[in-house]
């Protein structure tokens, strides 16, 4: 039983570094870039104009 507890406990403990370390690979100082002030919002699709309230 311990055997059993002591490799979901190691399977745990890879997969919290797996995704630690994809999360914070190739960033500076594990952070996004700040976003470029001015132009257009990267989130909206192109060609769509936003809805002004009247």
């Amino acid at each position: 039983m311990l055997l059993i507890l002591l490799e979901a406990l190691g399977a745990l403990l890879v997969l919290v570094l797996i995704v630690w370390w994809t999360m914070f690979s190739g960033r500076s100082k594990g952070e996004l870039p700040p976003p470029e002030t001015g132009g257009e919002d990267p989130t909206r699709p192109p060609g769509r104009e936003p809805k002004r309230p009247d």
